[in-house]
């Protein structure tokens, strides 16, 4: 049986002061489920690269498979599907039912084979390019990253497409769906790259069990750190006053008047020595405690720039319906969003969900039927969907939005971002730290109320956690699209409302 082994594996790009791999070992089985699990920024999709040996590395990465990644690059969008099929698998056009077999299994028709690739849904883009993907049995499948832009059927059509197969790593933050799909994680944190057997409710319990610990290890530690303080401070203040003692006057008090100053001096230099031995070993353990309290992963509290409105109404939609090429997307809506309330549109996609948001924001051009209200004086805060073109730099980007760059910098910490990112080209970012800027903007810019749109995409598990407690805790008014089943639970106020059928 097949195997990839990775033999102390070192990598860092060439920003970066500490290697973002260091010695790291590992024995993956070709048949194994492996989910691979970790903060935004530490290493996922790089190490996924690194398997493809996309970077120059130290140490040595050995496999008897050959590796197919997802998403796979797309040349040409406009270009009929059925080409572009043909072009990431290799087949010819007789061989093409071997893809037509694998779309068939993720719900997907013939017909989508003729249409340019552009006109596809992102739904239906995922599945086809994972059915590419799975044609050829004799690979071992790296898949960064499916859930994305993905409804909440698309999700259980891909876990239950990828029940059926074996031997592939997966990135992905939704629990729900890695729950379904994988038999092994790999989870980066900070300090350590550990190997779990089991799903991701095994790694959540080893991980809740494993912070527990560390966050008791740093108090005990920062107890200890303060005592050392002391003690060094203390120490110094000895070495000073020894230095003093070098005369006769020093030691007025004893009963040996007549100490000549050579005896004095050698006593003094003593205690000197002895001082600065003890305050090069005190120093020494400080700072051993303190980089251990960099092995901890902070988890810190998040805020938000809301202010409540006065208004007790916000947004009232009346048989409201939106269109896109002088196609209706939605059945009519008619809903009454007041203030503190936080309603989830939810459907398949394809009804117009992205849509309804923009037409609210001005693009009236995009309305079919129906009326709106919504107070001019009403600050909107909007986290769109796509992202994907930030470029620039921090500062400008906080300039661009009128927000303090302090505050912008501060938020990105809270979120889990690595100082070293800061200075980077946003363009240059993984798409997780790019949806982290997004988001930290919309959490510092003034707003009485927020649109937000697929906030949860390519966000890491903790970094959801952060935001589900955050709104939980000041209660925001916000219309909301997400297809992540525990977080719409957890921060819907009213049942989620279902584009695809009538809701009045």
């Amino acid at each position: 049986m097949g195997n990839i082994q990775v033999k102390n594996l070192s990598f860092r790009y060439s920003d970066m002061t500490k290697n973002l791999f260091n010695r790291f070992s590992l024995n993956i089985d070709e048949s194994w489920k492996l989910g691979l699990i970790g903060r935004n920024g530490r290493g996922k999709t790089t190490f996924l690269k690194l398997l493809l040996g996309k970077y120059v590395y130290s140490g040595e990465i050995q496999s008897s498979v050959r590796f197919k990644y997802f998403p796979q690059p797309i040349a040409n969008p406009t270009a009929k599907t059925s080409d572009i099929l043909k072009a990431i698998t290799g087949l010819a056009d007789n061989d093409l039912w071997k893809v037509q077999l694998e779309m068939n299994k993720l719900g997907l028709t013939d017909a989508l084979l003729t249409r340019p690739f552009s006109t596809l849904s992102p739904g239906e883009r995922t599945k086809l390019l994972l059915a590419g993907l799975f044609v050829d049995d004799g690979t071992f499948q790296l898949i960064d990253e499916p859930t994305n832009h993905l409804d909440m059927i698309g999700r259980q059509t891909v876990a239950n497409y990828l029940q059926t197969k074996r031997g592939f790593i997966v990135v992905s933050h939704d629990r729900h769906f890695m729950d379904q799909v994988i038999d092994h994680v790999l989870s980066i944190d900070r300090a350590k790259i550990q190997l779990f057997d089991g799903n991701y409710e095994t790694w959540q319990h080893e991980y809740n069990r494993q912070n527990l610990a560390e966050h008791n290890e740093k108090r005990h530690l920062q107890t200890e750190i303060k005592r050392l303080q002391a003690t060094a401070d203390q120490v110094k203040q000895w070495a000073g006053q020894s230095e003093n003692k070098k005369s006769k006057a020093s030691y007025r008090g004893q009963k040996t008047v007549d100490l000549d100053k050579g005896f004095i001096g050698h006593k003094a230099a003593k205690v000197m020595k002895r001082s600065k031995n003890t305050l090069k070993r005190t120093e020494a353990d400080i700072d051993k405690r303190k980089s251990l309290l960099k092995n901890v992963d902070e988890v810190v509290p998040l805020t938000l720039n809301y202010q409540p409105p006065y208004q007790k109404h916000i947004l009232r939609l009346a048989e409201f319906q939106v269109w896109r090429n002088q196609r209706i997307l939605n059945w009519p809506l008619t809903i009454d969003l007041q203030k503190g309330q936080r309603l989830v549109l939810q459907a398949p996609n394809g009804f117009g969900k992205t849509t309804i948001l923009k037409a609210l924001l001005g693009q009236k051009q995009l309305i079919a039927h129906g009326s709106y209200e919504l107070s001019r004086t009403v600050k909107i805060s909007y986290l769109m969907q796509n992202f994907e073109t930030l470029t620039g730099d921090l500062p400008d980007y906080a300039a661009n939005f009128d927000i303090d760059l302090s505050s912008l910098l501060n938020m990105l910490r809270k979120l889990g971002f690595e100082r070293s990112a800061f200075s980077k080209n946003l363009a240059d970012l993984s798409m997780g730290q790019k949806r982290k800027v997004s988001l930290a903007r919309s959490l510092c810019e003034p707003a009485n109320f927020y649109l937000w749109d697929e906030p949860l995409n390519y966000l890491d598990v903790i970094t959801r956690r952060q935001i589900q407690a955050l709104i939980l805790a000041v209660q925001p008014t916000m219309l909301v699209i997400d297809h992540d089943q525990d977080f719409v639970k957890a921060i819907a106020t009213e049942a989620p409302i279902n584009l695809a059928k009538e809701t009045h």
